[in-house]
């Protein structure tokens, strides 16, 4: 029997080893640094308190990983607790599909709110042209955001940064108001300074022009054949966050004849001309282990894979160093309630509905909030009585933020909170502090040569680079598990080129339109 040996038990080195035991003989053997599945996309569980690391809304424009997720956990047929307390509607129940009440392996259908956090005021996310808008901008700055838009129709900007992306799409006025503070917040340096492709990934087919069709086209009830992804209003989400998918298809991976190694850093490869021979490993104990396999796929940060790997030239791995990442911290803060509140939501004590709220004031360095109650009531111990919510931020490694104990990061982070006035110190309850290690990949530092890196990964006939550390690629979940299933199915066809691994998240067909 061959063997595949996967480097990383994320999104993407799951779905591998799931399609590799589906459609072929290749028995798949995962090793994984942590001793947890999931990635970034786990759940943490706090004194029964569930926190979800960065926020992952199960959407996709892929049929093939939304048929996938539904394998995994079955879509909700009833309504969840706090859709029964607020006897509200729930869009696409299942008659087939589980009851959340009843059922813990079902996925849920939860309404999109977020909105941007800017002068003590909230603003839909995406933007919306809308009375609450004019209102707290003024009209004079939404005069100023229309003729600035209006001047980007006839002075298109070249596109060699991503605050030219942003201005060509939503002019210099709105991009400084809604986008900027909060984009260099992310990562760390000047907008003009990192490359374009981030704003294609992430924000890809918006702008003020796709707002105003999309106003329109509710206005009027006229239905449309696409959809933009940020304008999407439900999402699916597992019932006790993400990480429970992620250890659903890790236990099926092991029913089916799989193995998942947890806790085994990966130390070496070896490699052998233009193949892969074995990896090496190391545990917390400094117990080492080799693996041989016939297939390796890598999910780990493409410049870690590069800097344990033999005989790479110097050009590749001068590359490969100088790429750059972002890490990831998160207060998860419980309440009893927050200071901000919805007047017409009293059944849950008066709770915002939002998901997530980018924070846009320029004087904190928070950058996002979740409120882990509108994921899932089923996150928070006791949803109708507290407040569950995360308190996020980007730094490096390096940063004194990222070096301050957890009790020091807890009160820094609350008093910042408190500052801008989306909660009040005498109302927490209890804090808590996640750290996550490149989170983000970066698009500066030596990004612009990155083809050199990937020409010559690509070269090597056994190696498939996944996910979004694997890639450098800043993919969102469903675009790291179509990277996996691509990667084994060009092992099925015996398809020896890789480029249509690179092109997901890239072809525009695939990631600016989906049918309705």
């Amino acid at each position: 029997m061959k063997t595949a040996i996967i480097i990383g038990a994320g999104p993407a080195g799951l779905a591998a080893a799931m399609e590799l035991l589906d459609k072929t003989d290749i028995k798949p053997v995962i090793v994984e640094a942590e001793d947890f599945v999931g990635g970034i996309a786990c759940t943490i569980d706090y004194k029964g308190n569930k926190m979800d690391m960065g926020g992952h809304r199960f959407f996709t424009k892929s049929e093939r990983v939304n048929t996938w997720w539904r394998s995994l956990l079955p879509p909700q047929s009833a309504p969840a607790a706090d859709d029964i307390l607020l006897g509200r509607p729930v869009p696409g129940l299942s008659s087939g599909g589980a009851d959340p009440e009843a059922d813990d392996e079902v996925m849920l259908s939860r309404p999109r709110i977020s909105r941007i956090y800017y002068l003590k005021r909230f603003f839909d996310y995406p933007v919306k042209l809308n009375m609450k808008t004019i209102r707290g901008l003024g009209t004079w700055k939404i005069c100023e955001i229309g003729l600035s838009y209006l001047k980007t129709l006839f002075f298109k900007r070249k596109e060699k940064s991503l605050e030219d992306f942003f201005i060509n799409r939503f002019g210099n006025e709105l991009y400084l108001t809604f986008f900027k503070d909060y984009t260099e917040k992310l990562w760390g340096i000047p907008c003009c300074r990192i490359a374009a492709d981030w704003g294609a990934q992430r924000v890809k087919g918006i702008s003020i022009w796709e707002i105003i069709k999309d106003i329109g086209k509710k206005t009027f009830h006229i239905k449309s054949s696409h959809t933009e992804t940020s304008l999407i209003e439900n999402f699916s989400y597992p019932k006790f966050g993400p990480g429970q998918l992620w250890n659903c298809a890790a236990q099926k991976i092991i029913q089916s004849g799989g193995q998942i190694n947890l806790g085994e850093k990966v130390t070496k490869i070896c490699k052998n001309d233009n193949l892969i021979t074995a990896i090496e490993t190391q545990n917390a104990k400094g117990e080492r282990k080799t693996y041989k396999a016939d297939y390796f796929f890598s999910s780990m940060p493409v410049k870690d894979l590069i800097n344990i790997t033999n005989d790479v030239p110097p050009q590749v791995k001068e590359t490969a160093d100088g790429l750059v990442y972002r890490d990831f911290i998160v207060a998860g803060v419980l309440l009893d309630e927050l200071a901000v509140k919805d007047k017409n939501n009293e059944k849950l004590n008066m709770l915002i509905k939002d998901t997530w709220i980018y924070v846009q004031e320029p004087d904190v360095q928070l950058g996002r909030v979740q409120i882990f109650n509108n994921w899932s009531p089923y996150l928070p111990r006791d949803f109708k009585k507290q407040v569950w919510i995360g308190l996020e931020y980007f730094c490096n490694e390096q940063d004194s933020l990222w070096n301050l104990s957890e009790k020091d990061f807890c009160s820094f982070a609350i008093a910042e909170a408190e500052k801008i006035g989306l909660i009040k110190s005498a109302s927490v309850i209890d804090c808590c502090r996640h750290k996550v290690k490149k989170a983000y990949p970066a698009y500066f530092g030596t990004y612009k040569n990155f083809d050199t890196v990937k020409d010559y990964v690509n070269r090597i006939e056994n190696l498939f680079l996944i996910g979004r550390n694997g890639m450098h690629r800043y993919n969102n979940m469903d675009h790291s598990v179509l990277s996996a299933f691509t990667a084994v199915d060009n092992i099925v066809s015996g398809r020896k080129d890789k480029n249509n691994i690179w092109a997901v998240n890239t072809e525009q067909e695939y990631h600016e339109k989906r049918n309705a």
